[in-house]
């Protein structure tokens, strides 16, 4: 019997292997991809990058390997960050640890009996069963791509690609009249390239997003050492701050000062700081007077870049800022200048179905080559509950999450002993940046686990009190920002049926960690051990 079962080997299962493995656990990974990279295995749309300076998103956990690794761009393409992870899996000899190509079907929790401690039995779709004493699901936020229930959809004659599934040798739409049915931030990322390529690109768009300028440029290598260098610094402020990124705070009120340096300061963050531009001020995901500010500038910036007035009111979103999930673009609005791209409003009215020759809005058949279904995911949630987990008495994660998630810090539930998650419901995850997040997660679950050998218990479950008093702490908080009340992917809006509530903890990342560093320090509060 194993140690440990690790779900997924993107950065979380790659750390999570690699940490174990250094503290003695015997532990084996299941990576449904042939290699390493989760979501930057999947994800290889056209003009796939991260929205995290590379020089950030990137392991703290060795020295060395910050040091020998060069980014060539300030937001590193898919793939070199995909080359990235797999240096790693290289450098740590993790592969042997992991068995690709094959999927986690479902898991059940064993009760300790005469002949073996408590464990997990774990089930791939290859048939085979394997039996550890801890479960880590490291199978990701943003993993299980959303496909919309449109009429139709199976019927069309052309070739079809979610961007969350690309093919991993490229599309080539040359001469091909091309749909992409959703803005959000792959379709922001992925149309402006696939406009340049095709004959003719139809977008379908719900509802308008915000999207700030990436400000993408090389490295000057120069800059890259003045960042190694200084790295343990870096790191340090990494922790200290909202995000989980090096920035201070605002310390201001955007109502504290002029229109005019107010539209100064907005200028400025535009032009240079990305998704960093919603912290402009202190109080821009906070009050709605302060946000409606901001708003307003990124508006009049969308109405500068398209020509056609019309296009740019369909555009322009009309919630507020940060509320949902804020793009990072390269030329993205600029794009709906061109002659072969016409954007379609399905908001106001909606796609009736997908027929042979395209996609039928109304009474007018859009006819087009190739669909591209930029529909984002069943995130946080999804990937955990595509497995068939069920814990004592044969309980089912999809029973005991129906009317909603609860995970005491986004760890671990409440009925499913020895079985950890890497920012589950509850935990920072997508609001912070995920790598120093996920680092953080791998190595409190890895004391943990020291702490549990080492005095030779046999289980560890979270407590059903503590489990709905940080639930409702969560709600609390949300309620606090203006995402609380914003229908998102936050709040499992984007899947129908899906139970409502804010899943990912507003409270900031140096917040969060002491909660959990808190737990630890009074014996695990909020926990059963046996």
């Amino acid at each position: 019997m194993l140690d440990l079962i690790v779900v997924g080997a993107g950065f979380a299962g790659v750390y999570a292997v690699h940490k174990f493995r250094r503290l003695g656990f015997s532990v084996h990974a299941f990576e449904a991809g042939d290699d390493v990279g989760g979501t930057w295995y999947w994800n290889r749309y056209p003009g796939c990058r991260c929205d995290i300076e590379s020089i950030y998103y990137s392991y703290q956990f060795d020295d060395d390997l910050q040091q020998e690794w060069e980014w060539s761009e300030r937001y590193a393409s898919q793939p070199e960050i995909l080359s990235y992870i797999r240096h790693v899996a290289d450098r740590f000899d993790l592969r042997r640890h992991i068995q690709f190509n094959t999927r986690v079907t479902a898991a059940r929790f064993q009760e300790a009996s005469a002949d073996a401690p408590s464990h997990w039995t774990v089930t791939t779709d290859d048939g085979q069963t394997h039996r550890a004493r801890f479960c880590v699901m490291a199978s990701g936020v943003l993993s299980t791509p959303s496909l919309p229930d449109i009429p139709g959809r199976d019927s069309f004659a052309g070739e079809s690609y979610h961007t969350g599934q690309w093919p991993h040798q490229g599309v080539d739409f040359r001469g091909l009249k091309v749909a992409v049915i959703g803005t959000g931030s792959s379709g922001i990322q992925s149309i402006p390239l696939i406009a340049e390529q095709a004959a003719h690109v139809t977008v379908f768009q719900r509802t308008p997003n915000y999207a700030v300028p990436a400000s993408n440029r090389p490295l000057d290598p120069h800059e890259l050492r003045e960042v190694k260098f200084r790295y343990r610094e870096i790191r340090a402020a990494s922790k200290k701050g909202f995000t989980a990124l090096p920035f201070k705070p605002a310390g201001r009120s955007a109502l504290a000062v002029s229109d005019a340096e107010r539209e100064e300061v907005y200028e400025r963050w535009w032009r240079n700081y990305g998704l960093a531009f919603q912290g402009a001020f202190a109080d821009l995901l906070f009050s709605e007077d302060a946000n409606r500010t901001a708003s307003d500038f990124v508006r009049g910036k969308i109405r500068e870049l398209v020509d056609d007035e019309e296009v740019a009111d369909l555009l322009t979103p009309d919630f507020p800022l940060g509320c949902r999930r804020m793009c990072v673009d390269t030329d993205y609005y600029p794009t709906y200048n061109r002659d072969n791209v016409t954007l379609v409003d399905i908001r106001r009215e909606p796609i009736d179905g997908i027929v042979p020759e395209g996609v039928r809005v109304g009474e007018t058949v859009h006819a087009v080559d190739a669909i591209v279904f930029a529909t984002g995911y069943d995130a946080i949630t999804g990937a955990l509950l595509a497995v068939d987990l069920r814990g004592r008495d044969g309980l089912s994660l999809e029973e005991k999450w129906a009317e909603g998630p609860r995970a005491y810090l986004g760890l671990a539930t409440q009925g499913f002993p020895n079985l950890f998650m890497v920012n589950g419901p509850g935990s920072p995850s997508v609001l912070i940046n995920m790598v120093t997040g996920i680092e953080q997660h791998v190595d409190w679950i890895a004391d943990c686990l020291v702490h549990v050998r080492d005095r030779g218990l046999d289980a560890i479950e979270a407590k059903a009190r503590e489990e709905e008093d940080w639930a409702a702490h969560n709600d609390e908080v949300a309620q606090q920002s203006i995402r609380g009340n914003c229908a998102s992917w936050y709040t499992g809006a984007n899947i129908p049926g899906k139970p409502g509530g804010f899943m990912p903890y507003v409270g900031g990342f140096p917040t969060y960690a002491e909660h959990c560093e808190r737990v630890v320090e009074n014996g695990y509060r909020g926990f059963d051990l046996t």
